[in-house]
């Protein structure tokens, strides 16, 4: 018998994040704007156990809860995917594309508990954005600003999410055989297949990786894999293609994704 154990992503993916909560976990790169967001293991981790909350608390979900999550590469949709998983919401992740990965999505007369979706693509493809009872919006903007004009039907996440604790809430009790995608794929599946992914990476532990995140866009590239062996990202958008030997230089990486 699976026992229930309060679920700590990185434990339920095998190595886990760095030792140090301090050291950097996730950088977050924008050539667009100038942004540069570095997260510590404890400081990703708060923003997804505040979204945990925020789904917990806020929207009344847990185990059995659906979630369909509309949003590019980026330090805010890791918190989002860890908060989610975090309390056992089973996540769709809709891409802009494949990235040679199945696309997990429900069928459309399925509505989902909640719907994660990036403004820009909220205004690009409304239609296509499933059905929920909880919607919320992300303007992805830097510093976690929050939106300028939230959509109708919408609340802004980042101003909602930071009501909750960055400390995960003790009832959130899942266990490895839970789905963690709304195909039925579950948490030690997930695992399975990022390790796989990390593996032909020739990911290991302590390697700080780079990546464009116009290239990687699912999440078991660009967030599981690395969590699976303890390696740290460097996420980059607006990536030109000559600047990548010199950010690759600045941000101390190992490997290049």
């Amino acid at each position: 018998m699976d026992v229930p154990a309060a679920v700590d992503v990185p434990t339920l993916l095998g190595a886990g994040v760095p030792a140090e909560a301090d050291q950097a976990l996730l950088t977050f790169c924008d050539d667009a704007t100038g942004e540069r967001t570095e997260l510590s293991a404890s400081a990703l981790g708060g923003w997804a156990a505040r979204t945990a909350g925020l789904l917990r608390e806020g929207c009344g979900l847990g185990v059995g809860s659906r979630a369909a999550v509309l949003l590019p590469p980026h330090w805010q949709t890791a918190a989002v995917l860890l908060g989610a998983w975090s309390v056992g919401v089973a996540v769709s992740f809709r891409l802009a594309a494949t990235a040679g990965l199945p696309v997990l999505e429900p069928g459309a007369d399925e509505p989902l508990d909640v719907t994660f979706v990036a403004r820009d693509r909220l205004d690009n493809w409304l239609e296509d954005v499933p059905e929920a009872h909880h919607r919320f919006a992300l303007g992805l903007a830097p510093a976690a600003a929050p939106l300028s004009g939230v959509p109708v039907g919408y609340r802004d996440y980042i101003a909602e999410v930071r009501r909750y604790p960055a400390n995960l809430p003790t009832y959130a009790l899942v266990r490895r055989t839970d789905p963690a995608s709304v195909d039925g794929t579950s948490y030690r599946e997930w695992g399975s297949l990022a390790r796989e992914v990390a593996e032909s990476l020739d990911l290991r532990a302590g390697d700080r990786l780079l990546i464009n995140a116009a290239e990687t866009e699912h999440p078991v590239k660009w967030l599981l894999a690395p969590l699976a062996v303890g390696a740290s990202v460097v996420l980059c958008a607006n990536l030109a293609p000559e600047a990548v030997a010199a950010r690759a230089s600045a941000e101390r990486v190992t490997r290049v994704l």
